[in-house]
C-alpha cells in the first residue's frame, strides 16, 4: 500500500474518509436514541447497490424500447465500476489503516465488505441472465444481433479478418510474463486478454497479456449494420498473427478495477497543480480492487493474476457473458429510433416564451414581474437558464456576471461561451470553477483555462470545502439604479444533463436573495465570514440547523414533511425525522438512491414512507416542504442532498419559494411522484425495496411531460391532487 500522502498535495482517502465517517455520528440526544444503531440506520454502500437492482428491472422490462434497456445495462455496468473505485476503495483504505471506524448501521469495513460482495455477485448474475436471455434475443427480433465468432460464415470472418489487419492489429502490443518481462502494469477498467502460449509440447506454458486499447469499438458492426460481435473475440481468432511461431492455447478476458478517488490537499501551493496531480495517479493508481474474470478461466491463470495484482479471492468476480457491459453505450448509439424512447424536447417555459414568432423576450423584465420557477427536462434549458446567462453577457448595460460551475460538458457549453464574450466584452466576469468535482476534473480544468484566457476571473472554490452550489449573478445598472438577477438551482449548469436529468430552478430580482448571492460569491471568491443570510440556506453555515429546526417545527400531531432528495443518508437528519415521527408528524420521503432511514418500525417509523423514482429521466432535483400546502408549508429547493459530506463538508445553497403559483408547481412535482405506480418503489423496514403494483397508471416523467405541454401551448391545467 502506498504512503498516504505524496509530494503533489495529495492524499489518499486512507488518510481522511474514515475520519469523515467518524464524524456522521447522531448529533443530540433524541427519543430515536434509545434504539441500537442497526435498527435505526441501513447501510450507505448496499442501499446505493439496491438502487442499481431498481434499474436493473428496467433492462428487465420488456415494455420498453430494446435500445433503451441496453442503455440501462450500460448505466447499471457504469454505476458498480464507480462503487468499487471509490466506495469499496475507500473500505479497503481503512483495512490498510487499520480503522476501528465503523459505518452509522454499525459494520465494521470488513463487515460492509463481505456484504458487497454478496450483493454485488448477485446483481452481476442477474445483469448476465438480462443481458443473455432477453436483450439478446429480443436485439435479434429488432435486426441488432449479438454474433459470436463461431456462429459467423466465411464471408463474415473474411471482413473482419480485413477489419483485424488494418485497425486492430497495428495497435495491440502484446506482452509476455516471464522472469525476463515482469508482470505489466494493468490500467484501470481495460479490458484484456490473457494468452496461454507454449513453445513446444513438452515446455512449460507462458502467458501473455493482450490489451484491448480503449480506442476500439465495444463491438465490431459487421457490413449489413445489423450484426455486432465483441471485439476481443476477434482479437482471441487472430491470436496466431500476434505470437507467429507458438501455439496459442487458451484465452482468458479479464479487467481489473483500481481505486480513483484521492483527496486534493486545499493547503498545496497551487490547486490546479495537484489537481492535476489526481488525474496522473488515477491513471496509475497502485491499488487493485477487483479482478473480474470470464467464467471459465484456468486455475493456473487465475492463480498468477490474483498473485501479481496482490488480491485474494474475495476480490475475483468471475462473469458469464462479456465483460464491460459500458460497450452498450455505442449500441444505444445506434440511429435506430423505432428501437428509443420518443425523443422530447423542453417546451419554453410560458412567461419566458416570445409573444410572437421571431421576437425576442426581455427576461430581465418578466423577472422584475416576479420569480420564474423552472422544471427541466420537462422545460427547456436553453430556453431558460442558458437564455438568462446568454443575454446578460450581451446586455450592454450589465456590468458583472458570477457563475458557479461544478460538472461542465466536456464538448460544448453555452454558459462557458456566454461567459467568455462577456469577458471579452468588457463585462467584470466571476467563474468558480470546482476543480475536485469527481471524473470531471479535466473538462473542468480545460474550461477553467478557457475562461483565464478570455480575462474571466475564475476562482476554485474555499479551502477544504467543494462547491456545489448551483448559483449565478447578473448585476444590471439600470434607471433606478444597481439590480440584481440570479439563479438558483438543483442541477449542474450542463446541457448534456440537463437534457436526462430531472431538475428545478428559480430565476428571480428578488432583493434579498440578490443581496444574499453577493455574500455568497464573496465567500466563495474572498475572505467573507458571513454566517446568516437574509434567504438562502448555506452549508456548512446556516443548512444543517435550518433543516434541524424546521423538521422539529413539525415535530407534533398534525405536522407534515415531505422531502424530494436524490440521497439521504446523514444520522443526525435521519434521527431527527424519527423524533418528528414519533411526536406525530406524517412524513413522505422521495429518494433515488442511497436512503439509511427504515421506514415503517414500530416505536419508531410508523408515520414515514419513503418511495424511489426509477426510469426514464434521472430524478436529480432536491424539493424541501414542511407543512401543510395551502397552510402553514415552508418550501425550499436547491443543490443539497441529506448527507454528511453535503451539510458539512460542501458549499451548498437552498433558497426558499414563496410565490403561491410556484409553490403550488411544487406540490404539483411531489404529488406526481407520490401518486406515481408506474415507475415508483417503496422502502420497507428490513431495507428491502418492493415495486409499487400499477393500478391507476401514473407515470412521473409522462405525466409531468404532459403538464408542461400544455402549458406551453396555453391549455388550462387542471390541479393535480395533493398527496403527502
Amino acid at each position: 500500500m502506498q504512503n498516504p500522502e505524496n509530494n503533489d498535495g495529495v492524499k489518499t482517502k486512507a488518510s481522511t474518509k474514515h475520519r469523515r465517517l467518524a464524524s456522521a455520528e447522531p448529533g443530540p440526544p433524541s427519543p430515536a436514541l434509545r434504539r441500537p444503531r442497526e435498527q435505526r440506520f441501513l447501510n450507505r454502500e448496499l442501499s446505493r447497490i439496491d438502487f442499481n437492482d431498481r434499474i436493473l428491472a428496467l433492462a428487465e422490462d420488456r415494455s420498453l424500447p430494446v435500445l433503451e434497456r441496453a442503455k440501462f445495462l450500460a448505466i447499471v455496468s457504469q454505476n458498480v465500476d464507480e462503487l468499487f473505485q471509490v466506495r469499496v476503495a475507500a473500505l479497503y483504505e481503512q483495512l490498510a489503516v487499520d480503522a476501528t471506524t465503523t459505518s452509522p448501521d454499525g459494520l465494521s469495513p470488513q463487515a460492509q465488505l463481505s456484504e458487497i460482495r454478496k450483493r454485488v455477485e448477485a446483481l452481476v448474475d442477474r445483469r448476465s441472465r438480462i443481458f443473455k436471455d432477453t436483450l439478446v434475443p429480443d436485439l435479434d427480433a429488432a435486426g441488432i444481433r449479438y454474433s459470436q465468432w463461431k456462429e459467423l460464415d466465411d464471408d463474415d470472418r473474411a471482413h473482419l479478418d480485413q477489419v483485424f489487419e488494418r485497425r486492430i492489429f497495428p495497435v495491440l502490443t502484446p506482452l509476455a510474463v516471464d522472469p525476463a518481462h515482469p508482470f505489466p502494469y494493468i490500467s484501470n477498467l481495460s479490458l484484456n486478454l490473457a494468452v496461454v502460449v507454449r513453445q513446444g509440447p513438452h515446455i512449460p506454458p507462458l502467458m501473455a497479456r493482450v490489451k484491448v486499447p480503449p480506442l476500439l469499438d465495444r463491438f465490431i458492426v459487421l457490413p449489413d449494420g445489423e450484426r455486432f460481435v465483441p471485439v476481443e473475440q476477434v482479437i482471441a481468432a487472430h491470436l496466431g498473427s500476434l505470437f507467429p511461431g507458438m501455439q496459442v492455447q487458451a484465452q482468458y478476458s479479464f479487467r481489473v478495477t483500481r481505486q480513483t478517488d484521492f483527496d486534493t490537499d486545499d493547503g498545496a501551493s497551487d490547486l490546479l497543480v495537484a489537481v492535476e496531480s489526481v488525474i496522473r495517479m488515477r491513471k496509475r493508481s497502485p491499488m487493485v480492487v477487483r479482478l473480474e474474470i470470464e467464467k471459465g478461466m484456468s486455475a493456473w491463470v487465475r492463480e498468477l493474476l490474483v498473485r501479481e495484482l496482490e488480491l485474494d479471492d474475495s476480490q475475483v468476480y468471475p462473469i458469464k457473458g462479456p465483460l464491460d457491459l459500458q460497450g452498450l453505450w455505442a449500441l444505444y448509439a445506434l440511429d435506430r429510433p423505432a428501437l428509443k424512447e420518443e425523443p422530447y424536447s423542453g417546451v419554453t417555459p410560458p412567461r419566458l416564451a416570445p409573444s410572437a414568432p421571431g421576437h425576442g423576450v426581455d427576461i430581465f423584465s418578466v423577472l422584475r414581474q416576479g420569480d420564474v420557477l423552472v422544471h427541466h427536462p420537462y422545460e427547456s434549458f436553453a430556453a431558460s437558464v442558458e437564455a438568462f446567462v446568454d443575454q446578460a453577457a450581451d446586455d450592454p448595460t450589465v456590468l458583472a456576471i458570477k457563475q458557479t460551475l461544478y460538472r461542465t460538458s466536456t464538448t460544448e457549453s453555452p454558459i462557458v461561451k456566454a461567459l467568455i464574450r462577456a469577458a471579452e466584452g468588457g463585462k467584470q466576469v466571476v467563474a468558480l470553477v470546482e476543480l475536485k468535482a469527481r471524473f470531471d476534473e479535466e473538462a473542468n480544468i480545460a474550461w477553467a483555462r478557457a475562461l483565464e484566457e478570455a480575462g474571466v476571473h475564475v476562482v476554485y472554490g474555499v479551502v477544504g470545502l467543494k462547491t456545489h452550489a448551483k448559483t449565478s449573478l447578473v448585476v444590471r445598472q439600470e434607471a433606478v439604479g444597481i439590480r440584481l438577477y440570479g439563479h438558483i438551482g438543483t442541477g449542474n449548469y450542463n446541457p448534456d444533463t440537463a437534457r436526462i436529468y430531472e431538475d428545478v430552478g428559480l430565476l428571480t430580482a428578488n432583493t434579498n436573495l440578490g443581496s444574499d448571492l453577493t455574500e455568497l460569491f464573496n465567500y466563495l471568491t474572498g475572505y467573507s465570514q458571513r454566517r446568516d443570510y437574509r434567504k438562502l440556506l448555506v452549508a456548512p453555515v446556516t443548512l444543517r440547523p435550518r433543516l434541524l429546526e424546521l423538521i422539529a417545527g413539525q415535530a407534533h400531531e398534525g405536522g407534515r414533511i415531505t422531502i424530494k432528495v436524490n440521497n439521504l443518508a446523514d444520522p443526525q437528519i435521519i434521527d431527527a425525522l424519527y423524533d418528528a415521527s414519533l411526536a406525530g408528524c406524517q412524513m413522505d420521503l422521495i429518494v433515488r438512491s442511497v436512503c439509511c432511514l427504515r421506514p415503517g418500525v414500530p416505536g419508531l417509523s410508523e408515520r414515514i414512507r419513503v418511495r424511489s423514482i426509477v426510469g426514464r429521466y434521472l430524478e436529480h432535483s432536491r424539493i424541501n416542504r414542511f407543512g401543510t400546502p395551502g397552510v402553514d408549508a415552508v418550501y425550499y429547493i436547491g443543490s443539497a442532498d441529506l448527507m454528511v459530506r453535503n451539510l458539512d463538508e460542501r458549499v451548498e445553497a437552498l433558497v426558499p419559494v414563496a410565490e403561491p403559483s410556484l409553490t403550488a408547481r411544487l406540490d404539483e412535482i411531489l404529488s406526481v411522484n407520490l401518486a406515481d405506480d408506474v415507475l415508483a418503489w417503496e422502502l420497507q423496514p428490513d431495507g428491502s425495496w418492493t415495486k409499487v403494483p400499477t393500478r391507476v397508471g401514473v407515470n412521473t416523467h409522462k405525466r409531468l411531460q404532459e403538464l408542461a405541454v400544455a402549458r406551453a401551448r396555453g391549455h388550462e391545467v387542471e390541479p393535480v391532487e395533493l398527496v403527502g
